[in-house]
């Protein structure tokens, strides 16, 4: 890893762990333990925002440069000695304990709540980068679940072959679609790859094969990708995911010397889309969180609670 880069991640309040692993505190974890209001993952999912690991195996590489993206882009690099799966997890948690000790005797944090919080039985494979990369993922999603944690895994969807071939998959699995139709796609995603497009057509085209749960997530930016509810519908469609999230972006992180203010959609706009969108994929919202911008659409009757789902509560 370049040094540069690598002290930018540092200042950025992340740490990195062999070149190629990182984790970063959420703004909702902090939040969680020191106000009490949660990310909503907790109210949409029942995980517990403060013992959430938020962390990416594979924070070198990404096939996508997306406009909206918070990560430190134009970074990328190969990886050559990878981390084993258990040395991984057990380097992360460490890494974000010690992220955490500044909390030990906050006057606003209970002790119960930073004891669990030293404890994370919810794991986050997103962050930043593609995590399908990571070559030992389905080892580290098995290491995960050894230890009674939930794990959800956030991918863009150009990784077909790597996904089914996944021997151990999360106990949710998340699909970024950020775009209606190819065009869109490559101003949104603007790919580094040729073939992205049609990548994603086969990860869709496979997703109903997964022996899990999963959820379609579109990141919405006004002017860029908001709109066009016709043709998300008939990608959805191909998915037949359990859920879509319908998300607005968040005006955070690197995105910001792209994007501006003006490129957030205000929930009512969220929400309007995800009615629409509900009617044309025969599901309807059964969740919403207006402060993180975000509409779950499914049936009512399928169990949101994932620790519910796999019997850990």
């Amino acid at each position: 890893m370049d040094e540069d880069y690598h002290k930018l991640l540092l200042k950025q309040q992340y740490r990195v762990y062999k070149d190629h692993a990182a984790v970063k505190l959420c703004h909702w974890m902090k939040e969680s333990m020191t106000h009490g209001r949660t990310c909503y993952k907790q109210d949409f999912y029942g995980v517990k925002s403060h013992r959430c690991l938020q962390m990416t195996p594979a924070i070198n590489e990404c096939s996508h440069m997306c406009q909206f993206c918070w990560r430190v882009q134009s970074n990328d690099f190969e990886i050559k000695d990878w981390a084993e799966p258990k040395d991984l997890l057990d380097n992360i948690i460490k890494m974000q304990r010690e992220l955490i000790t500044g909390f030990n005797g906050n006057d606003k944090v209970s002790k119960r709540i930073y004891e669990e919080a030293k404890e994370p039985n919810q794991v986050a494979i997103s962050l930043a980068g593609e995590p399908i990369i990571y070559p030992y993922l389905s080892d580290f999603i098995k290491e995960c679940h050894s230890r009674k944690m939930v794990t959800f895994l956030v991918t863009n969807g150009t990784y077909p072959k790597q996904l089914i071939e996944l021997d151990e998959l999360p106990r949710q699995l998340y699909i970024t679609i950020a775009a209606p139709n190819e065009e869109v796609y490559k101003k949104t995603c603007r790919p580094k790859i040729d073939d992205g497009w049609k990548k994603i057509m086969s990860t869709l085209e496979s997703l109903s094969s997964l022996d899990t749960r999963t959820v379609i997530r579109h990141t919405l930016v006004k002017n860029m990708n908001l709109g066009w509810v016709d043709e998300y519908a008939k990608l959805d469609n191909i998915g037949h995911s359990d859920f879509i999230e319908v998300k607005g972006y968040v005006f955070v992180g690197s995105s910001r010397k792209r994007l501006s203010m003006a490129s957030m959609p205000f929930f009512e706009e969220i929400r309007d889309f995800a009615l629409q969108l509900g009617n044309l994929t025969e599901k309807q919202i059964i969740k919403e969180k207006n402060d993180s911008k975000v509409v779950l659409l499914g049936q009512p009757e399928i169990e949101t609670d994932v620790r519910k789902l796999y019997n850990l509560c």
